[in-house]
């Protein structure tokens, strides 16, 4: 099992895994990926079997005013392939965009998991809380 940042190469496999996690709803193109990799502070990090993507997350690391100017970063599309669920490639992932995170000298990371999804407790064993602030969004897309 080898986790490693993505790029243009993997846009087939991520696409295909993206499709994992937004179920209907319409996937972007290829060229979105291509950007989203490229784009400063943004790194999508992958797991791979052998050359089978099987798990990813997108890791992005935002500039700040706040705490001495340290960055906070977010991490959002966190994303298993439902064959290789419960074999801990999305923990794998999720441990690498932490420690991207604190190499970047992040002082908190932030993601917001949906209430449906079961997905708390996963979370919540890699030390996030949700006791500390309340996640709200405002979309302009409808929920899926």
């Amino acid at each position: 099992m080898t986790v490693r940042p993505l790029g243009v190469e993997d846009t087939q496999d991520a696409l295909r895994l993206y499709s994992h996690l937004a179920g209907d709803q319409a996937l972007a193109d290829g060229t979105a990926f291509a950007t989203l990799t490229s784009h400063s502070g943004t790194t999508v990090l992958g797991a791979f079997d052998g050359d089978v993507l099987t798990a990813m997350v997108t890791l992005h690391i935002l500039p700040n005013m706040t705490h001495g100017g340290r960055p906070y970063a977010l991490i959002e599309n966190v994303v298993t392939h439902a064959d290789h669920r419960g074999r801990g490639r999305g923990r794998q992932v999720m441990q690498a965009a932490i420690d991207a995170a604190w190499v970047a000298e992040c002082y908190k990371i932030m993601l917001l998991t949906g209430r449906t999804a079961n997905a708390r407790g996963f979370y919540e064993k890699l030390g996030f809380g949700a006791d500390e602030k309340w996640g709200m969004t405002l979309r302009r897309v409808p929920r899926r």
